[in-house]
């Protein structure tokens, strides 16, 4: 009777092998789940995705689980994976659902920040807002022209309008339009190479605003009454491309606590700023194009000149600053004669276009005329009218080199390098340079040079005769790749401030020239690397530098606060920066020490210099 009522040996197995394969699958859907939920954290978290995506996600974490073991675990493999395909699609919608929205930012960071008193400017009044200290005033989104917008796409900027009762200026205005990545792209590029992102910040769940209309100024003064500051303007990079103003790299609340009134702004990019066309010039009232966004430049300078005084700031000693492309539009704004008498020095950082043919963010008036069928070919219209009537969404991804200013007769007359010849130059005073390893973010990606097409590569940037020459002077050896990053870096960056200096020097104006050598955790010595060091904004970035870091970035704020007030970066327990008149093989190192050491590209000058005379 017993053996009759105990199972079968072979069921019992059986069963076993079921519950163990049941287990096994279950250990599987945790791991699974586990690395699903993991993954798409941070897929939320890099795209800067809301909180209802981050609610929808813990929702769906909670209740699949529950679903899975109890309906799905033990049944079909068709049930099994089509329980994952919802869950899947769930996340999917909620992906999208949630993606970042845009948004304005605002002037300072922290909830409800103390509004300022009314000042009055040309158009109106307004007010800003208090930074966490209480030591600075800010004010951004104050218009310097009309949008240029319709029938004001393409023409010269046109005076701002007034309005009525007291505008509040508490946040930016938008970013000019731009080709846009998705936040995605954008937060992997700041982990990789800037080495930053605010991880599980409440604060940036969206994107910044984009819009055609985006000509506005953004003010940090010192707190209170304060007359006769000298004021530093300055000009943002992005390759004429790109590129926004509330950047926190740009944050003026360190010099306006130096006693400084700091100011940036938006102006036209890409297709908006740089594209040229006939008949544009011929309904221009000053036969211009293609320099539209070096002309809000110019107004908005106009501007700062005839308001700053509101602000505390002094018009007659204002300094004009700006990196890469930036500084490339310092450069025009010191050859132009339209900025005459509205600054009195220059600061530029990695680039310029004093060359006699600059090797970027400049061209011809023929090449850049020259795109203007490309322009109708990829847009599907035949005249400027029909142009103009396209939304700046779709214009703007008509890609193209769009990002070059050019001789047009007006905003510059002749090539930059002919008006320093003559020394019709703006600026009285130049303090300028350029960082260690200026070529190396450009070419991480997509550039593959080999000793085989190393100096085919080189002369396509640099052109025939500076190609042999400096292929011979640095062979491709065993690192082809280094070579070309030290070749194209020097060319591009260094020459051009070795000769900007050397024109200030040859008319006896003061020039004080810097290469930036400190490395860290950032972008090091990469272009772009000196930003945070030079305007006083390390702590955006902290896991990035060290002591010695913060020190280097006082040092090189004196010599810029110096060179602003008095002409001359030099003063009180500062190591001695030479003009560069003194010895033009010599400039200010900032690195590792701060000391006058020689320039290591002289032979590579001489080069330049021969295949610039061609």
């Amino acid at each position: 009777m017993l053996s009759e009522m105990q199972e079968p040996p072979g069921d019992k197995d059986m069963e076993h092998k079921s519950k163990k394969k049941t287990g096994k699958r279950r250990i599987g859907m945790v791991v699974m789940f586990v690395i699903v939920a993991v993954v798409y954290a941070l897929l939320l978290e890099l795209s800067l995705n809301t909180w209802v995506g981050w609610a929808a996600f813990a929702a769906a974490m909670i209740l699949f689980p529950v679903f899975y073991m109890r309906v799905a675990a033990e049944k079909s493999l068709l049930l099994r994976l089509g329980a994952w395909i919802v869950l899947f699609g769930i996340l999917f919608v909620v992906y999208r659902i949630s993606y970042p929205p845009y948004a304005l930012v605002p002037a300072v960071r922290g909830k409800n920040p103390e509004p300022t008193g009314v000042v009055t400017v040309a158009q109106g009044d307004l007010t800003g807002v208090y930074d966490e200290s209480r030591a600075v005033e800010v004010y951004t989104g104050i218009p310097y022209a009309k949008p240029p917008v319709g029938e004001l796409r393409w023409k010269e900027p046109q005076q701002a309008e007034g309005w009525d009762g007291v505008r509040v200026c508490d946040h930016f205005a938008p970013r000019f339009m731009q080709g846009e990545n998705s936040t995605l792209w954008d937060s992997l590029v700041m982990l990789v190479i800037y080495n930053h992102f605010n991880w599980f910040n409440p604060n940036d769940n969206y994107r910044e605003t984009m819009s055609e209309d985006a000509l506005y100024v953004n003010i940090w003064k010192p707190a209170g009454d304060v007359t006769d500051c000298p004021v530093l303007f300055f000009i943002h990079g992005g390759s004429l491309q790109t590129g926004t103003p509330s950047y926190d790299q740009y944050n003026g609340e360190a010099y306006a606590k130096r006693g400084i009134v700091y100011v940036d702004f938006a102006y036209r990019l890409n297709i908006f700023g740089y594209y040229a066309d006939e008949t544009l010039a011929a309904e221009s009232p000053h036969d211009t194009t293609g320099n539209y966004g070096l002309l809000d430049q110019i107004a908005a300078l106009q501007w700062v000149h005839d308001n700053i005084g509101a602000f505390g700031g002094d018009p007659d000693n204002i300094t004009i600053a700006g990196e890469s492309a930036g500084s490339s539009s310092v450069n025009a704004l010191c050859v132009s004669p339209l900025a005459k008498g509205l600054f009195r020095r220059a600061i530029g950082e990695s680039s310029g276009i004093a060359v006699n043919h600059p090797y970027h963010t400049f061209r011809p008036l023929e090449d850049a005329l020259e795109m203007k069928q490309q322009v109708y070919d990829i847009t599907g219209v035949s005249d400027i009218d029909a142009l103009r009537a396209i939304d700046a969404a779709t214009l703007v991804n008509a890609r193209g080199a769009y990002n070059s200013m050019t001789v047009d007769g007006y905003a510059i007359p002749e090539q930059p390098a002919a008006v320093y010849q003559k020394g019709e130059n703006n600026e009285e005073a130049l303090l300028n340079g350029y960082n260690e390893a200026e070529a190396d973010v450009f070419t991480i990606l997509g550039t593959k040079v080999t000793p085989g097409n190393y100096e085919d590569i080189l002369r396509e940037k640099l052109g025939d005769t500076a190609a042999e020459g400096l292929a011979a002077l640095y062979p491709a050896g065993d690192a082809p790749k280094k070579q070309y990053n030290t070749v194209v870096g020097a060319a591009w960056f260094a020459y051009s401030h070795h000769v900007w200096s050397r024109y200030m020097a040859r008319e006896g104006r003061p020039a004080w020239l810097y290469r930036f050598t400190r490395r860290n955790r950032g972008l090091s010595t990469n272009h772009a690397g000196e930003l945070p060091y030079f305007y006083g904004n390390l702590q955006t970035q902290p896991q990035n530098y060290e002591a010695y870091d913060y020190e280097l970035s006082e040092t090189i704020m004196d010599y810029i606060e110096n060179f602003v007030r008095y002409g001359n970066p030099n003063g009180d327990g500062l190591p001695v920066w030479q003009d560069f008149s003194e010895d033009e093989t010599l400039l200010l190192e900032l690195g590792d020490s701060v000391e006058m050491t020689v320039d290591p590209y002289p032979a590579l000058y001489e080069i330049l210099d021969r295949a610039q005379e061609e």
